[in-house]
């Protein structure tokens, strides 16, 4: 078609509307290209009070003024893919074959890779039509917020929990975000419908959601277990069986209650990988880790944040069979976290050959924090 007027543009956004249902987009829904002036004034707060975690877009005001990205900008779709939340057939972690578990929006193929190659789509169809059309995508990574942009363009609201919730789907939706220079028509916001609820602050592991939809990103569990250095005690317990990411206060959410959807193959997991068992985990190599999870957006990280998770979960339920696999991992491995990490689960497990060897390690070890983890009393 040739777009020529407003009632063109018009009949392209229904078209383009009705194409993403077709290649498998949930929902899809227009704004305009106006500064996230509201967003702004939570950013600077969050950065006077310290709360980025380093995993964000640097510069505030890219994530705020959508035309310093982008020239000339008119309008920013956003879409919507909703994922699994249930497995089929979930394996049961048991007595000397403990496993630990990843969170929901790690199951299947890393979903940066699927949203990417569906606003890919989007592009293709809108330059059919219009050969000079100019565009922009991102997913996550980008400049602008994937959840201030859902929430303008009537998606969904932004839930106490941060994240966005959809009427249809819950918060079980990856979002992703396209600038374009094409005026289309601005939807409608949607409303905030978590009224006087606060069950997802309440259960919170952490404490790190704030109520008001805001939240201290450092303390929560599903950046604590992306991170690479020792973890703080008093977060090892909450952790609980958690390799990767946390679902809690997406679970508890009353809008995801009984939702589970499985429309995209490529997020279908597979149940050995979402919750492996623990043990394999602290020897595998980099080459075998990345064949095994490279797919999986919870392995950005690489193994390590993984391996010392596994560490403290096998601490956590005091597996005395994963003792000898930890005496290796504490004189063996050249990683100071994972050998104080070790150092800190074997006097938690306690017993004989654990204790030894940690008086074994006293006497050679040089680094001071893994020292520090062999000398403090596990809670």
């Amino acid at each position: 078609m040739i777009v020529k007027s407003t009632s063109d543009y018009a009949a392209l956004k229904e078209e383009l509307i009705a194409y993403a249902h077709e290649i498998g987009i949930q929902k899809i829904g227009f704004t305009t290209a106006d500064p996230f002036l509201f967003l702004k004034e939570r950013l600077l707060e969050a950065g006077a009070l310290d709360l980025f975690t380093g995993f964000e877009h640097p510069v505030i005001e890219e994530r705020v003024y959508p035309e310093l990205i982008f020239k000339e900008p008119q309008s920013i779709i956003a879409i919507a893919l909703a994922y699994p939340s249930k497995l089929k057939e979930a394996p049961v972690s048991k007595k000397g074959a403990r496993r630990g578990v990843f969170a929901r929006a790690s199951w299947g193929i890393d979903y940066h890779t699927v949203l990417r190659e569906k606003l890919a789509l989007l592009e293709t169809f809108l330059i059919e039509r219009l050969p000079d059309v100019r565009m922009k995508s991102m997913v996550d990574t980008g400049e602008l917020s994937d959840v201030a942009v859902a929430e303008r363009a009537g998606i969904g609201w932004r839930g106490k929990n941060t994240l966005l919730i959809t009427p249809e789907y819950g918060s079980w939706v990856y979002l992703g975000e396209m600038i374009t220079n094409i005026p289309f028509e601005p939807d409608t916001p949607a409303s905030d419908l978590c009224g006087s609820c606060n069950q997802c602050v309440k259960a919170c592991p952490t404490g790190s959601l704030l109520g008001e939809g805001k939240m201290n990103p450092k303390i929560c569990l599903s950046y604590l277990t992306q991170t690479k250095d020792f973890l703080d005690e008093k977060y090892r317990e909450v952790l609980h069986n958690r390799l990767y990411g946390c679902d809690t206060c997406q679970v508890v959410c009353p809008y995801n209650r009984g939702h589970d959807f499985h429309f995209h193959e490529e997020m279908e997991p597979d149940p050995e990988l979402v919750r492996p068992e623990l043990k394999p985990l602290l020897h595998i190599s980099n080459r075998a880790f990345k064949e095994q999870f490279g797919d999986m957006a919870g392995s950005w990280r690489g193994k390590k944040p993984i391996q010392r998770n596994a560490i403290i979960i096998l601490a956590r339920y005091k597996d005395k069979t994963a003792v000898p696999d930890l005496i290796d991992c504490l004189q063996n491995d050249p990683r100071p976290v994972i050998r104080g990490t070790a150092g800190w689960a074997l006097r938690k497990i306690g017993g004989r050959d654990a204790e030894e060897a940690v008086e074994r390690a006293l006497q050679t070890e040089q680094d001071v924090q893994v020292l520090q983890e062999l000398t403090a009393i596990p809670n």
